[in-house]
């Protein structure tokens, strides 16, 4: 019986030997024998055991909580890096830090080692002369490992600010070595799927997520100075809505009715506009039922914004100030570098086409061609595209854009006034009601944002709806449904607004020269590890 269980754990359970006559020997069996059944055992984690095991002996906790860390090492550096040695030694500041060592040489008496904290690295030097009996427990530390120490700074023969340890003490025992010091974690799946080990590693990933902090703080500042309130709104729909996008399904079993995963939040943050607030933004996560590439991950961050009374045009005049304020925050400057290209955020700098200008000017396609059904189809389907026939010829443009246009819009670029039929949710334009006051942006090839007029007319949306409807039933699952509350709203009256939508992940990609969207989210979300 025993064994069947072992078995549905993962196999039975390998005897492991760990050479020592230790009473703790036991308390590290079970977790010796879990790297054993994978195959992952190896004489360093057999060493960090019986390590562990002397500690213990000793009376030494492996995981205490009754350091108090006083500095941050960015502390120490900002204070005393531009002090000389001389006048270290006159100092009598005494520092207590805390961190995880990150390299360690030992030289018998003397232990040098680097210890790594959020804020910043340093060297810290131990001996037997300065910590007696307490220098047998650095003997049995590890690379990994998070200790607290106290003591006074000078530099070494070499010049560098170091801690002399007056104290130390271990914190928290780490059981696993991190990855080797000259090669680090280079496995680029190894690092989205341990990225608790990628941050402790790669000084770049840590610095990306720093950036993203910055990036969406300002964001919201920005925001808030130009009067918008934050607001949270569902991320579970009755409807899916606000997108063209497959959702995901859940259950509610209380209720015994099917819910969405939001695609987006735009239909609820236009319903605050109906109920009076006028200026709303909402910075949170999206969740679309597609396929995983560099730019897109099925949970994703946006931030939704909408303002009353205003159009399409002041929202190009807040995006540029907007990406040029979180480009002075994170990189010091409103020029960045991606990918080797230079590209130019400044405001009064950006592009501006329409629609059907880019098809022209940059994707080489003359109005004869585009405005041709027949002749765009038979182009789309030489170039390997899917092409329904219930498709109007906007959308198969659309698509001309997709293959031809989009890649090659590298610096920032609006493109506005989208026809009627690929914007459901969009105001049409005054001087042509078959187009609608919209744009997208580009920058390096990409979308980074969308934004529009808002139709705040519920006859018109009824009609779009229905439309929409009509496109699901003939087989497109990414079609938006019918909202009769969200039309119910708009017949209590919806003042004229615009609103936007910008990939939180796609600017924080752009302004960390990141090629993934996987850098710059935490946990991606990738296949289960076998």
């Amino acid at each position: 019986m025993e064994e069947k269980k072992q078995q549905e754990k993962g196999g039975k359970a390998p005897k492991v030997k760990l050479g020592t006559k230790s009473a703790h020997a036991a308390y590290f069996m079970p977790m010796l024998e879990a790297f054993a059944r994978r195959g992952k055992l190896n004489e360093v984690i057999k060493s960090r055991a019986v390590k562990s095991c002397d500690l213990l002996d000793a009376g030494i906790p492996l995981f205490p909580n009754d350091f108090r860390k006083e500095h941050d090492i960015s502390w120490i550096t900002d204070n005393f890096e531009s002090l000389p040695a001389e006048e270290l030694e006159t100092k009598e500041d005494v520092v207590a830090i805390a961190g995880r060592i990150t390299s360690l040489r030992s030289f018998g008496k003397v232990i040098f080692f680097h210890m790594q904290d959020e804020t910043g690295r340093i060297q810290c030097y131990a001996s037997r002369e300065h910590l007696g009996d307490s220098f047998a427990i650095v003997k049995k530390l590890d690379v990994g490992d998070i200790v607290g120490i106290s003591g006074h700074l000078f530099r070494t023969k070499t010049n560098e600010l170091t801690v002399a340890c007056r104290t130390i003490k271990l914190i928290t025992r780490s059981m696993r070595p991190l990855p080797e010091k000259y090669h680090g974690l280079t496995d680029t799946e190894t690092r989205y799927r341990q990225r608790y080990v990628d941050l402790i590693v790669n000084p770049r990933t840590r610095e990306i997520f720093k950036k993203r902090s910055i990036i969406v703080s300002e964001v919201r500042h920005l925001l808030e100075e130009h009067g918008f309130m934050e607001v949270e709104t569902p991320m579970m729909h009755p409807i899916p809505g606000g997108a063209a996008a497959k959702p995901f399904v859940t259950r509610h079993n209380a209720l015994d009715i099917d819910l969405y995963m939001r695609i987006a939040p735009e239909l609820y943050l236009k319903r605050l506009l109906v109920g009076g607030f006028e200026k709303v933004f909402e910075v949170n996560r999206n969740f679309r039922n597609e396929g995983i590439d560099t730019r897109h991950n099925p949970e994703f961050t946006s931030c939704e914004f909408y303002w009353a009374y205003a159009n399409f045009h002041d929202l190009m005049d807040i995006t540029e100030e907007l990406f040029a304020r979180c480009a002075m925050k994170a990189c010091g400057s409103t020029v960045i570098t991606y990918q080797d290209t230079e590209i130019d955020l400044t405001p009064g700098h950006w592009h501006k086409l329409t629609f059907h200008e880019s098809l022209e000017k940059v994707g080489g396609h003359s109005p004869e061609f585009y405005n041709d059904y027949n002749k765009v189809k038979a182009y789309l389907l030489e170039r390997g595209c899917k092409v329904p026939e219930t498709d109007p010829l906007p959308k198969l443009q659309a698509q001309i854009f997709d293959l031809d246009v989009e890649e090659k819009l590298i610096q920032p670029t609006f493109i506005y006034r989208y026809p009627l039929e690929i914007s459901p949710l969009s105001r049409r334009c005054e001087d042509n009601p078959q187009l609608v006051d919209r744009f997208e942006l580009f920058v390096t090839g990409r979308e980074l944002a969308n934004a529009f007029s808002e139709l705040n007319d519920p006859i018109d949306q009824r009609c779009r709806f229905e439309e929409q409807v009509l496109e699901r039933e003939a087989g497109d699952d990414e079609a938006h449904c019918m909202d009769e509350d969200y039309v119910r709203a708009l017949e209590y009256g919806m003042p004229p607004a615009a609103g936007e939508g910008i990939g939180i992940d796609r600017l924080v990609m752009l302004l960390t020269d990141s090629a993934s969207i996987r850098e710059v989210i935490l946990f991606p979300l990738l296949r289960p590890e076998v």
